[in-house]
C-alpha cells in the first residue's frame, strides 16, 4: 500500500488524498509538519516540501504535481481520468490548476495558513490579524472570478468533474475548516461545492480533526 506523508490542512496534500479516493486507491497516512520539519519528512526531503508519496518499492514522489502524474500513470482505471482526453479541455483544466495552486494559494490559503498554523505549530506568535484581513479581501476577489465561471459551467473547467475541481475543492475544504468562507454569500461557489462535497472521496477529509482546533460548526455537514 503506498503511504502519504502530509498534513491535515495543507491544500496540496488534500487534494492528492482527493485523488487517491475518488479512483478507489487506499493509502497508508503518516503525519508530518513543513512548518516543524517533521523528521520523517526531512528525512525524504531536506527542503520539507508536502505532500510526499512513499511507494512500496522504496522510491519517494515528492510534491502535489508530480504525485498527480505519477497517479495518472500507475493507479486510474480506463474511463475514470480526472484530466480530460480532450486536448482543449485539458488545457483548460491545467490553466485553473495553475490559477488554483499558485496564485489563489499564493494569495489567500498561504497567508491564512502562515498565521493560523504554521505560527502554531512553530510557537512563533499569535496570527496578524492585517494578514488574515489581506487574505480575505483577496479571497473576495478570487470568489468573483470563480462564481463568474460557475454560472457559465457545470464544473469549474467546463462539462466534465475534473482535477480542476478537486485542486479548488482541496483548497475550500481547508479554508472552510478554519472558517474563512462566508457561505451566504458564495452564491454559485456554495451549489458547487456541496456537490463536490457529497462525493464519496470528500469522506475522507470530512473526518479530519486537529487537536485545540476543531473545525467550523458547518464543516462536515453536507446540507449547509
Amino acid at each position: 500500500m503506498p503511504k502519504l506523508l502530509f498534513h491535515k490542512l495543507d491544500a496540496s496534500s488534500r487534494l492528492i488524498r482527493l485523488i487517491f479516493a475518488e479512483y478507489g486507491v487506499e493509502l497508508e497516512l503518516e503525519e508530518a509538519s513543513t512548518w516543524k520539519r517533521s523528521k520523517n519528512l526531512t528525512d525524504i526531503d531536506p527542503l520539507a516540501i508536502l505532500p510526499v508519496l512513499v511507494e512500496e518499492n522504496g522510491s519517494n514522489i515528492i510534491g502535489a504535481l508530480a504525485i498527480i502524474h505519477h497517479v495518472e500513470e500507475n493507479y486510474k482505471t480506463k474511463g475514470n481520468s480526472l484530466i480530460p482526453n480532450n486536448a482543449k479541455d485539458r488545457a483548460e483544466m491545467w490553466r485553473l490548476y495553475e490559477l488554483i495552486m499558485g496564485r489563489f494559494n499564493d494569495a489567500v490559503t498561504h497567508y491564512i495558513l502562515e498565521e493560523k498554523i504554521g505560527k502554531r505549530e512553530q510557537k512563533s506568535g499569535t496570527p496578524d490579524t492585517n494578514i488574515l484581513r489581506a487574505a480575505k479581501v483577496n479571497l473576495s476577489e478570487q470568489e468573483k472570478y470563480f462564481a463568474y465561471l460557475f454560472a457559465t459551467r457545470a464544473w469549474l473547467g467546463g462539462k466534465h468533474l475534473s482535477l480542476a475541481d478537486f485542486a479548488l475543492g482541496a483548497h475550500f475544504s481547508t479554508l472552510d475548516y478554519l472558517d474563512h468562507i462566508d457561505w451566504a454569500k458564495a452564491g454559485e461557489i456554495k451549489d458547487w461545492y456541496a456537490r463536490i462535497k457529497s462525493r464519496p472521496a470528500f469522506r475522507t477529509l470530512l473526518t479530519d480533526k486537529l487537536v485545540g482546533m476543531p473545525a467550523s460548526a458547518h464543516y462536515a455537514d453536507l446540507d449547509f
